[in-house]
């Protein structure tokens, strides 16, 4: 199992909760949410039952009818999986527990027996199908998982020193050096062409064959369509994700769901479509702010919005599904930034991807000159203490920051920081802080 950070809040809610409460693990399909969690069943408990749900037995279902009597559930559930189970040190795991809603709600019964531990984990789970018929329990505690980040990618591969090095880089306002940047951007850039998610990093480190490894992210992709078409009979979740990259590179101010949707003349009518994928964190969801300032989300126009793939491998992938597979040159070109074409999009995901694995909501702000009619857009902005954070970002060395010109004339009174991301080595120009991709990790 590759090392992930997540173990560390299941540690602090074993700790913290000691059975006071279950843990739902929310997160896309095949992230890793299963395999560190019954990791974590093995190395923290004397025992455990790992449940799941998309293979348990009509016999094991059956038992969540019925929780009136808690010891012949027990019982049943020890017969059925040939465990024994230890008062207070030991978990049960309801794996893909949006499969069954019954279990979900038993959890407010389990909880308060207390003589057991609970972990459950979901992907669309809070999609209002799988739970219209249930009491959802307030005694269940909500941590979400996403792909592997860049450190976690790095770990992966065998390197524990590279982060703590360039952090120390980034707080210090130190460059790295020539030598080290131009390996550190080729890093980061085969992290954003393989993605994080464990089977395709698994794969990269077993063959090193981009091939074998976007044969693995398409086989997610289409997972994920399934997925979609099960909750969507009209096919337009479908859509709507498979344009995304597409309308990134139109490099407009907000999706456009006229030019993807046929009928659908404003984002406003598929507001519900939007938080279903959301839900699904299969996506990440920019609002626009309309007037930027601490509180973001006191402001954001749930109409206009951008959308991100959850993983930027996978995003890749996307991009060139006009063909069968993703040829290893296309692969190679992209690791070494010899690929023609602007591909300020795909820099964008990797940064949307990275600041919401670090717990941020994601927020951009137009504005307009009613003189020119050229909108001028800050990409993403982070709320710090009681001010904001612009962040611009570029696919190269260039170093034009007009946006965030313009952003600070108009509120320069709201801003802590101003950050513009490049591909350049890090340094400080006045009161702009421009970082290299790989360092947006510590924003």
């Amino acid at each position: 199992m590759f090392k992930r950070k997540i173990y560390s809040k299941l540690l602090n809610w074993k700790k913290e909760s000691n059975g006071k409460t279950a843990l739902l693990v929310e997160g896309a399909r095949r992230i890793g949410k299963s395999t560190v969690v019954e990791e974590f069943g093995k190395n923290e408990y004397q025992s455990y039952i790992f449940i799941d749900f998309s293979v348990a037995s009509k016999s094991v279902i059956e038992l969540f009818d019925d929780m009136s009597d808690l010891n012949y559930f027990f019982l049943q559930l020890q017969l059925q999986y040939k465990t024994d189970l230890h008062e207070r040190n030991s978990l049960i795991v309801f794996d893909e527990v949006q499969l069954c809603p019954k279990a979900r709600q038993a959890i407010k019964t389990l909880v308060k027996d207390h003589r057991y531990d609970y972990i459950e984990t979901g992907s669309l789970i809070s999609i209002k199908k799988n739970v219209k018929d249930i009491l959802i329990p307030s005694e269940e505690r909500k941590i979400s998982m996403y792909p592997m980040d860049y450190e976690e990618f790095l770990w992966a591969l065998g390197d524990e020193t590279t982060t703590e090095l360039i952090r120390q880089c980034f707080e210090n306002l130190k460059p790295v050096g020539d030598a080290a940047h131009r390996k550190l951007l080729r890093d980061f850039r085969l992290y954003m062409l393989v993605g994080g998610m464990p089977q395709a990093v698994n794969e990269y480190i077993e063959t090193n064959n981009f091939r074998k490894v976007d044969e693995i992210k398409r086989d997610i992709l289409n997972l994920y369509k399934d997925d979609f078409a099960k909750i969507d009979s009209t096919g337009k979740l479908s859509v709507l994700f498979d344009a995304i990259p597409a309308q990134l590179n139109k490099n407009a101010s907000r999706y456009q769901v006229s030019g993807v949707l046929a009928g659908e003349s404003r984002a406003s009518s598929i507001l519900e479509l939007i938080a279903e994928m959301k839900d699904s964190k299969t996506v990440n969801i920019s609002y626009h702010a309309n007037d930027p300032n601490a509180g973001l989300s006191s402001n954001l126009d749930l109409s206009k919005f951008k959308m991100f793939i959850c993983d930027t491998g996978l995003f890749v992938t996307d991009m060139f599904k006009d063909k069968d597979f993703t040829e290893n040159v296309i692969y190679e070109k992209l690791l070494n930034d010899k690929l023609s074409g602007n591909l300020g999009y795909l820099y964008e995901n990797i940064i949307a991807q990275t600041l919401v694995a670090n717990g941020n909501e994601l927020f951009y702000h137009t504005i307009l000159n009613n003189e020119t009619r050229h909108n001028y857009e800050i990409d993403f902005l982070l709320s710090r203490k009681n001010k904001i954070c612009p962040i611009e970002v570029k696919s190269s060395s260039y170093k034009a920051h007009k946006s965030l010109d313009v952003f600070t004339k108009k509120f320069s009174d709201r801003i802590l920081d101003r950050y513009l991301i490049y591909t350049k080595d890090i340094c400080k120009e006045s009161d702009l802080i421009c970082i290299p991709v790989y360092m947006a990790q510590f924003l």
